[in-house]
């Protein structure tokens, strides 16, 4: 049986990987997710389209250590350094979740050399949402 012939402009031929390292962005927004268990790092540009992520997990920290400040920092320093070789020097930061690596992707984010326009946290906080499970009758 004959291959199907890939349509043009699919991801299959190549191109797109070409057109991604060409593309100069001065701005962009990073956000910052930190639960208690991992960081997540994903830097994008203003319109929204990811450029570059990281979490604790994928620099190859295991189980309770992925929750640790030094890899939320190890996260943030991963996902900025491809951002600043593309030509990144403003940015935003959004962070969001209670975790303790807040401060710390926070902190590598300041040294990486990026002037920051502004820092927002985003966290959700219900206004008395849902309505919580019964009390537990020991």
């Amino acid at each position: 049986m004959a291959k199907p012939i890939p349509k043009v402009g699919s991801r299959r031929n190549g191109r797109s990987s070409a057109r991604k390292s060409a593309r100069r962005i001065p701005k962009g927004v990073i956000h910052v997710q930190a639960s208690f268990n991992n960081t997540i790092v994903t830097v994008t540009d203003v319109r929204g389209r990811v450029i570059s992520w990281s979490s604790a997990g994928a620099c190859g920290f295991k189980g309770t250590r992925r929750g640790t400040p030094f890899a939320a920092q190890t996260a943030a320093g991963n996902a900025i350094r491809a951002v600043v070789d593309q030509g990144m020097q403003r940015a935003e930061v959004m962070i969001k979740g209670p975790g303790l690596g807040r401060d710390a992707a926070l902190r590598a984010i300041r040294r990486s050399g990026i002037l920051l326009s502004f820092v927002r946290d985003v966290t959700p906080m219900p206004h008395n949402g849902c309505r919580p499970p019964k009390k537990r009758r020991v």
